[in-house]
């Protein structure tokens, strides 16, 4: 099971089109700080029906998007 699996089911489970997640939001679902290594694990959103769209280090907002 990957570390980021909650993110991805989170996502999966309000299937919306387009997400615009704060780093907050992300470290409330998944319970600890995100951080370089989710560059790895970005992949893995796709097996959920997400792809990795935007990431803002500056806002420090990701988005996500609807495959």
């Amino acid at each position: 099971m990957s570390k980021y699996e909650p993110l991805w089911k989170y996502l999966k489970d309000n299937n919306k089109e387009n997400y615009k997640l704060s780093y907050k939001e992300i470290k409330n679902i998944i319970g600890f700080e995100m951080n370089h290594s989710f560059l790895t694990y970005k992949k893995e959103a796709k097996e959920y029906g997400y792809e990795v769209g935007k990431i803002s280090m500056k806002e420090k907002i990701i988005t996500f998007n609807k495959i």
